[in-house]
């Protein structure tokens, strides 16, 4: 057969064609770095926050003002957003035995978490209010929790359990005047060895299985008594429990069917001998947030626990450290939605799009402004909150307000934070998805104290358990909310339609979320009124008590709000 005949064609020759030579005509670099904001780092958290400097101010704590600020820095500081970083980027491993077989039921975390956890002991935000209480002590350290959760929301966890167990431990003295020096200290302990080693402890807390959830009545975990029973005795404790916040804590305040029914037990993670309580780690959870912490399904087989106060009165002794951690998911929350707001003022400031700053378009103005309201109220009355509890030993209106303002408020700041933090990160466009972005994790967190310590439907259920079982707590609510009355005619008026819905007592349970929404509504405008700007209180009660503009969609304030002027109070400088 003939050969076919190889083409000529430049195009088609395998030699090279060294008379082409580039004209550079169409060359350029085209990755120049602009219209893109700077990083949002190396800044004081506390100072460039106004509604919290505010709200610190006149709750009483103007004497922390120069260790908050402090501490603000250390929060905005580029190392210690790096751990925050860090930590979510390596979640917790769990090492149920060491490499000789022996049971260890250890948690391993990234050093990232060590050092945040190290940071919040050292400022006391589990236990400065504890150890030095007087007016302003809630304030200022709730200042620094809300602050740090900013920073990275899981490591607060294991601090805030830690927090709230201790009005709970007090119910049993003689166990309380064993553990209350190393639960106290601002040091920062580790070590999986037994307490009596070590220089400081954290508490757990075990209280949900997973036939009941929030039905902690139908709990199935046993406790037998060693010798003799009663409060403060010794008990053996068997059952699953199917979420144990924070399990490398180093005892959990933990709840379980005594013969006089549901009763509180203090269970260390090592027995007074020294060796190991079965306090069995089975799984830790894959969890869509808060992956910094561990939160795990936990076996008890005949662990060591003592009772923490009268047999069958452990949801009462359980409820009284919750109340504390639904402060703190209030604070928590309110962080998150700060956060947003520092991040978006920041990125509208710096950004152009259609020939004008982002900060300075009419529509993202709406939106942004309406994103700042929310906050402005949530913080204003978690800190008004916060005086109460430095209060309420002395003053029994305070007391009763706590009771109901927590449910209110953890069930409408939480549930708000979500979509909030949604539309923050909207507001910042395509590189807000983006997980080298901080708003992918603050989106994955803000469910988490929605959810937490009581979904949306269980505050409502216990906000009319409150009313009905102590009715001085609505009395309470209703005389602070009351002390707005006449500052603003939309406040008059939802103090209104607000006791025309509690006079109605049909169907209450049906309508309870409306009813707290309502009282949400009524005590943050009344706090902004009583105690906030003057700017941001009527901007408030013009975008949330008019009928008229409840769309509850972010960006639909009426055109009399200065939208520029909210901005600028809430932008970071």
């Amino acid at each position: 057969m003939p050969s076919t005949p190889v083409s000529s064609s430049p195009a088609l020759s395998n030699k090279s064609d060294t008379s082409f030579t580039p004209s550079n005509q169409y060359w350029a670099e085209t990755h120049r770095v602009e219209n893109m904001p700077t990083v949002l780092e190396n800044y004081d958290l506390y100072k460039q926050d106004q509604a919290l400097v505010d709200a610190v101010n006149v709750n009483g704590g103007r004497w922390a003002e120069s260790d908050l600020s402090r501490f603000g820095r250390l929060c905005g500081s580029e190392d210690l957003i790096a751990c925050g970083v860090q930590a979510n980027e390596n979640k917790p491993t769990l090492h149920t035995h060491s490499r000789h077989g022996a049971r260890i039921d250890e948690v391993r975390f990234h050093p990232s978490y060590h050092q945040l956890m190290e940071t919040s002991m050292r400022e006391g935000i589990h236990s400065s209010h504890w150890l030095a209480p007087k007016v302003g002590a809630h304030v200022s350290r709730a200042a620094k929790s809300y602050l740090m959760a900013q920073v990275e929301a899981g490591h607060g966890c294991p601090i805030t359990m830690t927090s709230a167990a201790i009005p709970t431990l007090k119910r049993q003295p003689d166990l309380y005047a064993q553990w209350a020096d190393k639960v106290m200290s601002q040091k920062y302990d580790a070590r999986n060895i037994s307490h009596d080693l070590k220089e400081s402890v954290t508490i757990g807390m075990a209280m949900t299985e997973k036939q009941g959830g929030s039905d902690v009545q139908a709990n199935s975990t046993r406790a037998f008594p060693v010798g003799v029973k009663g409060a403060g005795q010794l008990y053996e404790l068997v059952g699953h429990k199917y979420f144990v916040s924070a399990p490398m804590s180093d005892a959990f305040l933990v709840l379980a069917q005594a013969e006089g029914g549901i009763s509180c037990f203090l269970v260390p993670r090592w027995r007074p001998d020294g060796t190991k309580n079965p306090i069995q780690i089975q799984c830790l959870k894959n969890k869509m947030g808060n992956v910094s912490n561990a939160s795990s399904e936990t076996e008890l087989r005949g662990a060591l626990g003592w009772m923490v106060g009268e047999e069958g009165r452990g949801v009462s002794a359980i409820l009284e450290m919750v109340a504390m951690t639904r402060f703190d998911c209030m604070l928590g929350s309110s962080g998150l939605m700060r956060q947003g707001i520092a991040q978006i003022t920041h990125h509208c400031s710096q950004r152009s799009a259609f020939g004008k700053r982002l900060s300075e378009q009419p529509l993202m103005q709406n939106v942004l402004a309406d994103l700042i309201l929310e906050h402005e109220a949530a913080i204003a009355f978690s800190m008004r909150l916060a005086r109460s509890l430095d209060l309420s030993e002395q003053q029994e209106q305070e007391k009763h307000l706590v009771r109901m303002g927590t449910a209110i408020g953890k069930y409408w700041i939480c549930k708000r934070t979500p979509g909030h933090v949604y539309e923050a990160m909207e507001c910042i466009g395509g590189s807000g998805v983006m997980e080298d972005c901080i708003m992918p994790r603050l989106f994955r967190e803000s469910p988490i104290n929605t959810i937490w310590e009581g979904s949306g439907n269980v505050q409502c259920l216990d906000m009319i358990r409150a009313m009905n079982r102590n009715p001085e707590s609505l009395d309470a609510f209703m005389n602070e909310v009351h002390r707005a009355e006449g500052k603003h005619p939309l406040m008059d008026q939802a103090l209104i339609d607000l006791q025309a819905a509690l006079s109605d007592k049909n169907d209450i349970e049906y309508r309870s979320r409306s009813i707290v929404g309502k009282m949400a509504l009524s005590i943050q405008a009344s706090t902004l009124l009583q105690f906030g700007n003057a700017e941001v209180a009527d901007a408030y009660c013009k975008a949330r008590l008019d009928p008229s503009n409840q769309g509850w969609v972010y960006g639909t304030l009426p055109s009399s709000i200065d939208c520029a002027s909210l901005i600028k109070r809430a932008k970071p400088s």
